[in-house]
């Protein structure tokens, strides 16, 4: 039975306040969101998959230097771009997921990612070339790698005919001085000249950064549910602002800063057998006992596993097919840490009665499992700050997932009326205009 195509979007998540994102800016953002969402709803209907849309999504992203991606990427300490991608699917592809890192020429991140995981299914064993003559290791050229970075990626995405840049491509004004602001003092007030005279042509009339104005920090992705019931993931970030070079975040880290998988749900009556001397105790004693010493209670369930008789217990077996997938943004050193959306796919699969909606608060949400992990300082560095979006499959129907502990997170989707959100805060932009978002 098709399945309704669902998907939604984000572009960026941290201290976001109305008073360092005019409303002017906010529309700017809110108009860039909608056109990829209805881009790519239009895909979906049209019958396109879960990975064609959700790639081409981040794709749109990675080209508007509004976000950081791509265009818009931050730099790193050395005023150099290094970008990262992860792309995931929950069923279709052998390897499921795959990320590239330490990217400074190939345009699109998210397509070579997508690339990795597409042409996996021609790896063969992956562990070498098998003695062929392929000398990149296999028919799909990167073997049964999940991930790839740097020069080795980025000869690949050359070899398969992606569009390739020189690295003046990124470089924007506002990330140029946001990088240089945020520099420790010390620098040469000549030495900024020079860099500032070097990088001149690139930008020609391009607008500066005031110093106060919000730039989006953290992953932009996209999560989409197709009609065949097949989820993807798509994620692509610069990292963070003045990182270290060589540093690798959580967006290409398979289980932190993206997650996807499915599962078959078996739901069953349990039998009941007696325990015979739990059943000689006091009902008080019992209990307590009972709480201690699982299994002790006067009837104790039988797992499937447990069944006395598989094949009568197999009529009383019910199965469905159960799927999730997040894309998170935010303090990627964070979700690294707590393996962000993998720990909130577990709970939806393993807690019996856990929605995705619940697992996601739980780990992103206020007071949550990302800013517990900052302990004291949080509010103060940035640690365990940002948000999680997705997609919940179950019985059939995809749920919009979102939530964050930050000032703001940039998602868009279409709700379940087909009207078109965006939003940033927990609340509508408190804007006193009556200017209309479209």
């Amino acid at each position: 039975m098709a399945v309704t195509p669902r998907l939604i979007l984000h572009g960026g998540a941290g201290a976001i306040t109305p008073s360092n994102l005019p409303y002017s800016t906010y529309l700017l953002y809110s108009a860039s969101l909608l056109e990829v969402n209805r881009s790519t709803s239009s895909r979906l209907a049209a019958g396109a998959s879960a990975l064609a849309a959700a790639t081409e999504a981040v794709r749109m992203m990675e080209d508007n230097p509004l976000f950081n991606c791509g265009k818009g990427a931050v730099f790193n300490r050395d005023g150099s771009v290094e970008l990262e991608a992860s792309v995931m699917t929950t069923r279709n592809y052998h390897k499921r997921a795959c990320a590239v890192v330490l990217l400074s020429h190939t345009k699109n991140p998210i397509l070579l990612a997508k690339e990795m995981l597409v042409r996996g299914q021609t790896d063969g064993s992956g562990s070498s070339n098998g003695g062929g003559s392929d000398p990149s290791g296999g028919a799909g050229g990167a073997q049964g790698h999940c991930v790839l970075g740097g020069p080795t990626a980025e000869k690949l995405a050359e070899k398969w005919g992606l569009e390739m840049v020189e690295e003046k491509y990124f470089w924007t004004r506002k990330r140029w001085e946001q990088h240089k602001r945020g520099l420790e003092q010390g620098k040469g007030e000549m030495e900024a000249e020079e860099d500032e005279r070097d990088r001149e042509e690139y930008w020609g009339d391009e607008e500066g950064w005031d110093g106060k104005e919000y730039l989006p920090q953290g992953t932009v992705g996209c999560v989409v549910l197709d009609r065949e019931g097949m989820m993807c993931v798509a994620t692509s970030t610069g990292g963070l602002t003045n990182k270290l070079s060589g540093r690798i975040g959580d967006t290409p880290t398979i289980g932190a800063g993206f997650w996807a998988e499915e599962w078959r749900e078996r739901h069953h009556k349990q039998l009941e057998i007696q325990a015979p001397l739990a059943n000689m105790l006091p009902e008080g004693l019992k209990d307590v006992l009972g709480d201690c010493l699982p299994g002790f209670r006067g009837y104790e369930g039988l797992s499937e596993g447990d069944s006395l008789d598989e094949k009568h217990d197999e009529k009383r077996r019910s199965s469905g097919i159960r799927s999730v997938a997040m894309s998170g943004s935010g303090n990627g050193d964070s979700f690294l840490r707590t393996a962000a959306t993998r720990t909130a796919g577990a709970m939806a699969r393993f807690q019996p009665g856990r929605s995705l909606a619940s697992a996601v608060r739980e780990i992103a949400g206020s007071g949550g499992e990302l800013q517990r992990s900052a302990d004291d300082r949080w509010g103060k560095t940035g640690e365990g700050e940002g948000g999680i979006i997705g997609i919940e499959l179950v019985n059939g129907r995809g749920n919009i997932v979102a939530d964050f502990n930050c000032g703001g997170m940039f998602r868009c989707w279409t709700d379940d009326e087909g009207t078109e959100r965006v939003m940033v805060f927990k609340e509508k932009y408190p804007s006193t205009t009556s200017q209309k978002l479209w």
